[in-house]
């Protein structure tokens, strides 16, 4: 549920050191009246609704935001007062749970302007950060994408996303000294700084168009022994005719043309030859091209600040859905933050595990129990009466009744 507190809770934040909660979603039934469905594909874009999902520790508590629709887009977003992380943390922080297995599909969420046309949100619509995991296939991965200046632009490492069942809490970290840090489970995955890990500003350094390789520089650490020589009988073919073959007794020249023995790997075959190898002794070193200051680079402190921050949403493809997204937060408070996670994310990951080890254990149970009820089956088909015997009818009545009992029957065993 959006706290409509932030107005407050912000200036008790200034005052007092309290956390800032510039947005908090935990979806309870008047979900609706918060978030703006994208209109943008009209009857063709997916729905979402209320979702719980087979794993879950509280019935209400734990329902989320899912995707409703297979191989479809997604578009919806929330408003809240607009801020600027100006000098402040900024932490984005979610839960995502994939029970339908996803095999190719986003569960990533966006920060957008003011500037936001909500009905018309799309995968065109400029974003400011876009953050979260995205499968499909064997690329499982966590996008941490930064708009700067009009460009979207990806971090260079890869960071691995959680593909099971089970619901898990991504964060992201973005701090005024410009470091940043991404949090799966409250466990710290990458970390680093915003210079470095994206491609924001132009190298510090660049190669030196002056300098050249010197002619004479030579960059070989080891040559051809210019005294060894190859062996005088070293060249031998690598196939040889059979020695031993012989001609068949049938063999007709006219028929089968010219007869050849067949050909034999030769056992004085040394391949190719290869001069030995020593140290060279003019050998330079490799050669490392000298670098100069960059006259394009500008330095931007600021590289992590939005001055206008005002909506959330999550703008996906999914081939099957099922995605449930919960417990969203965007704060100015890392402590608050992993509090928050604990308080939600902390309380159903292990019910979660629990109920799933017991659904688990009880779909194994039922399927031996149905392997051994076919097993028995098929025991009975072969000692069955023969066709057209007096028995046949009998036999035949008694196996239509135990097929419509099977299903009642294993659950009975369970």
């Amino acid at each position: 549920m959006v706290d409509f507190f932030v107005p407050l809770v912000a200036l008790l934040g200034v005052a007092l050191g309290a956390p800032t909660i510039y947005f908090k979603e935990e979806f309870d039934d008047l979900w609706t009246e918060r978030w703006v469905k994208s209109q943008h594909l009209g009857p063709n874009q997916g729905q979402f609704k209320l979702g719980l999902g087979k794993y879950y520790a509280d019935p209400m508590k734990d329902r989320g935001l899912q995707t409703a629709d297979n191989s479809h887009f997604y578009g919806i977003s929330a408003k809240f007062d607009k801020f600027s992380n100006e000098r402040k943390t900024l932490v984005i922080q979610y839960t995502v749970k994939n029970e339908q297995f996803i095999e190719c599909g986003g569960m990533y969420l966006k920060v957008y302007s003011s500037e936001l046309n909500q009905t018309d949100l799309y995968s065109e619509t400029p974003y400011l950060i876009m953050f979260g995991p995205d499968i499909c296939g064997s690329d499982k991965k966590v996008h941490v994408i930064f708009n700067y200046k009009g460009k979207n632009l990806a971090i260079k490492k890869t960071i691995k996303c959680k593909f099971d069942e089970l619901t898990h809490m991504y964060t992201l970290v973005v701090r005024p000294d410009n470091t940043y840090e991404v949090l799966i489970d409250h466990r710290r995955t990458e970390s680093g700084e915003l210079e470095a890990d994206w491609d924001f500003l132009e190298p510090k350094k660049i190669k030196d168009p002056r300098a050249f390789k010197p002619k004479h520089w030579d960059e070989r650490q080891f040559i051809d022994d210019p005294d060894d020589r190859k062996p005088f009988d070293w060249d031998q073919p690598e196939h040889i005719p059979d020695p031993e073959a012989s001609r068949p007794e049938d063999w007709d020249e006219e028929m089968d043309g010219p007869w050849e023995p067949p050909m034999m790997d030769n056992p004085k075959y040394k391949g190719e030859w290869r001069a030995r190898q020593i140290e060279n002794p003019h050998y330079s070193g490799k050669w490392v091209h000298p670098e100069i200051n960059n006259p394009d680079y500008v330095p931007d402190e600021d590289l992590y600040l939005y001055p206008d921050i005002s909506h959330v949403g999550f703008d996906l493809w999914q081939v099957k859905a099922g995605t449930i997204f919960d417990n969203i937060l965007i704060t100015d408070d890392e402590n608050f933050a992993r509090e928050y996670g604990q308080s939600t994310w902390g309380k159903m990951k292990d019910p979660e595990k629990d109920m799933k080890k017991y659904h688990d254990e009880q779909e194994e149970r039922l399927k031996k129990v149905k392997e051994e009820r076919k097993r028995k089956e098929m025991e009975e088909k072969m000692n069955a009466p023969p066709e057209g015997s007096d028995d046949e009818y009998e036999w035949e009545g008694e196996e239509e009744e135990e097929e419509e009992d099977d299903e009642e029957y294993a659950h009975d065993e369970l």
